[in-house]
């Protein structure tokens, strides 16, 4: 991917429908954290992503804790996309939650009609719907491209030891 909005990123699709596909770069952490962003969360220490490079005016979450938001999306095994801020914010500040079960992200990643499909037929990406859902809230984003790109077998686990940019080799 010759985008650098994308260089060795992991992105969780949160919807892949007829009027285009919404996800959020799990791996790039911002330098905000929520109570930069939210007055209403005064103590809240939540790293702020870089979900993508689309509405970077925007804020939004995935969480695995529905039983508590009583909201949220299922967009896959025990991975909630969204809910009520509201009741996200009383938790928040009740410290009823902790960054093990929540993401923030500024902005997301979008594609139009198509056009994921056309990168994919361009092998633009690599694609797994193998997932623990304990990657996606990690404090280890560092090395969660290297372990994704790994779990993918021996025919991709090479690719981890490219350099960024073939020409420093």
């Amino acid at each position: 991917m010759l985008d650098p909005n994308f260089k060795r990123s992991v992105v969780l699709l949160a919807e892949h429908n007829d009027e285009g596909t919404v996800g959020y770069v799990l791996n790039q952490k911002s330098d905000f954290v929520l109570s930069d962003l939210i007055p209403d969360c005064p103590n809240a220490p939540f790293p702020i992503y870089v979900g993508g490079p689309v509405g970077n005016d925007t804020l939004h979450f995935l969480h695995r804790c529905p039983d508590r938001m009583n909201s949220g999306t299922e967009i896959g095994k025990g991975i909630y996309w969204g809910g009520n801020f509201e009741t996200l914010k009383l938790l928040i500040n009740n410290r009823q939650i902790d960054e093990s079960e929540i993401r923030f992200f500024a902005g997301y990643s979008g594609w139009e009609v198509g056009q994921l499909d056309r990168e994919l037929e361009q092998n633009s990406w690599l694609v797994t719907n193998q997932y623990n859902a304990d990657f996606i809230f990690t404090d280890e984003e560092e090395n969660l491209w290297k372990d994704i790109v790994v779990g993918l077998g021996p025919k991709y686990a090479h690719m981890v030891n490219f350099p960024e940019n073939p020409m420093w080799n």
